[in-house]
């Protein structure tokens, strides 16, 4: 399975570690979120564009705004 992902300004507490959302999407266009907790480029390579580009965020939509308890691990 592949996915596109954005970031969002949205960050909620699973289990007692911080989550910034992603919304996206998987290549056949199943929309999905993501609770990302570390995220780490493979190579210093650009790496000032890649904390630039980490920067960015949009607002959530509001399918993020709140989730069931049978979501948090």
């Amino acid at each position: 399975m592949k996915i596109e992902i954005e970031s969002t300004e949205k960050i909620v507490e699973l289990n007692g570690v911080p989550a910034r959302i992603w919304e996206g999407k998987t290549t056949s266009g199943i929309p999905v979120h993501c609770f990302i907790t570390r995220i780490s480029p493979q190579s210093n390579d650009n790496i000032e564009q890649f904390e630039m580009e980490l920067k960015e965020q949009r607002s959530p939509s509001a399918g993020v705004m709140s989730y069931p308890l049978r979501m948090v691990l």
